[in-house]
């Protein structure tokens, strides 16, 4: 983004303030260390019936970057977010439908 986009309306720009909007409003919470966070894409409707059975659960190796995944999500939750110290785990799956799993593993 940039500091346009505050002004300039684009597809991506709209697309990132509505995911912004909806884990806000679902009222997501994201510990400031220990979490363990799981980014689930959906496999696209394209893809036969055997290759979403093959790639369910496998690791997602392609756009959205990880970070950028994570960052729009410490974003959407922290109006601060460097008050997030450390993270237990993060990664990025396929999976049938599109979800962010969070759980806090132990920790300090």
């Amino acid at each position: 983004m940039t500091q346009a986009d505050r002004w300039k309306i684009r597809p991506a720009t709209t697309r990132y303030w509505e995911f912004c909007d909806q884990i806000r409003s679902a009222g997501v919470e994201l510990p400031e260390s220990g979490a363990a966070i799981t980014f689930i894409l959906p496999m696209p409707q394209s893809w036969s019936k055997k290759k979403r059975e093959q790639m369910h659960g496998q690791p997602h190796q392609q756009r959205p970057d990880l970070d950028n995944l994570l960052k729009a999500l410490a974003d959407a939750i922290y109006e601060d977010d460097c008050r997030i110290w450390n993270y237990r785990s993060i990664s990025k799956r396929w999976g049938n439908e599109g979800l962010i799993a969070i759980t806090k593993e132990g920790g300090d």
